[in-house]
């Protein structure tokens, strides 16, 4: 294998929330490190589209004030705002044999927000504030390597490539979700085996599912006095959210593809599916969208693996068997939001185990 090798302080790898938010941190430390993303982009699960200045979410989309301090914490601090989810009017249902009922409508408890320029804005204005010479997209991290005289080696490049760089570095922050991890990193020497299998048994939120967003130039369903939200136990859409803008258009729907990753490959009869079903569900305008987002995790090789094909619908919990947060005497940190116990999933816990990392390496 050729390769090049040079020294680093700290190497986080993952540009989703929690390795930026490192990064974040350490930056303003003055601290020296090198941020490794393999996506051609930034954000992670994060992930937006824009349209006429709006911003669709189609991975996290909402937060919590009342249970988030350190997310409210960062809006605040980067000079973000959010709005209510819009909530107003009644609840429809759609029953295994197609029948729609209209339901009392559900507010959410506590309170869902919604950020101005989508969960994305949080990504850009934390890299505004990184040096841009920190951050290396399109990095993919193959092997992570213990070296008792130099340090960490971390190997960067694809399986099978002829030519990887190699970096040494003190401290490693894997802001990774640990199946993603587990799966797509070689340890040299091996993880236990206890840690191993409990980092492939952690699901990965959001790795297997898909989501939606509709935009429409009037909110008819409004006129209806409905509030857009909508459940289904026939699909495909499981889960359907008024997704607008909170006082102009454009005015949205969006949720989750309920059907599993195997009945979403051709995408043309989904599409049909889809529309058939808004129609059923909200009447025949919604046939007649200005744009419609598609995003399927599930297919994504950097979010999801060969063990997520199964969309899970609790957030999931971290616990290794040994209760370990770090490998090889803590050089190593085991980050990323599935990490962070009772927030696992949730961007709050992204933050968290940022945080947690950050100060055992430093």
């Amino acid at each position: 294998m050729k390769s090049k090798t040079r020294k680093i302080d700290t190497i986080i790898i993952g540009g989703g929330l929690c390795g930026i938010y490192c990064a974040y941190i350490m930056s303003a430390m003055k601290k020296q490190f090198l941020l490794f993303e393999g996506r051609p982009r930034l954000g992670g699960r994060i992930l937006c589209t824009r349209h006429a200045n709006f911003s669709a979410d189609l991975g996290p989309s909402w937060y919590w004030p009342e249970i988030n301090p350190d997310l409210i914490h960062l809006i605040n601090e980067l000079g973000l705002e959010g709005y209510p989810q819009f909530e107003n009017g009644k609840g429809r249902f759609q029953y295994a044999d197609g029948t729609v009922a209209t339901v009392r409508g559900y507010a959410s408890e506590p309170e869902s927000w919604r950020l101005y320029g989508g969960m994305i804005s949080i990504i850009d204005r934390l890299v505004d504030k990184i040096p841009e010479s920190c951050i290396r997209c399109s990095h993919p991290v193959c092997e992570i390597k213990k070296d008792d005289h130099s340090g960490v080696i971390v190997c960067v490049g694809n399986h099978g490539q002829d030519h990887k760089m190699q970096y040494i570095a003190d401290n490693v922050i894997l802001a990774l979700p640990p199946r993603l991890a587990a799966s797509s990193i070689l340890f040299t020497p091996d993880l236990s085996h206890d840690l191993t299998q409990a980092m492939l048994r952690t699901s990965t939120w959001m790795a297997g599912q898909a989501k939606f967003y509709v935009l429409y130039e009037k909110p008819f369903w409004r006129r209806q006095e409905l509030s857009g939200q909508a459940f289904s136990q026939t699909g495909p859409l499981s889960e359907i959210h008024d997704g607008s803008n909170e006082k102009a258009g454009p005015y949205g729907l969006t949720g989750f593809v309920g059907v599993p990753p195997f009945q979403r490959r051709d995408r043309q009869i989904l599409l049909r599916q889809i529309f058939s079903q808004l129609s059923a569900v909200f009447g025949e305008p919604a046939e007649s969208p200005v744009k419609f987002y598609y995003q399927d995790w599930a297919y994504e090789p950097f979010t999801a693996t060969q063990f997520d094909q199964t969309a899970v619908h609790e957030h999931p919990l971290y616990s290794p068997s040994d209760g370990r947060t770090s490998i090889w005497g803590g050089s190593v940190q085991l980050a990323g939001s599935e990490t962070s116990g009772r927030f696992a999933g949730y961007l709050q816990g992204a933050l968290e185990s940022a945080k947690r990392a950050v100060s055992q390496i430093l």
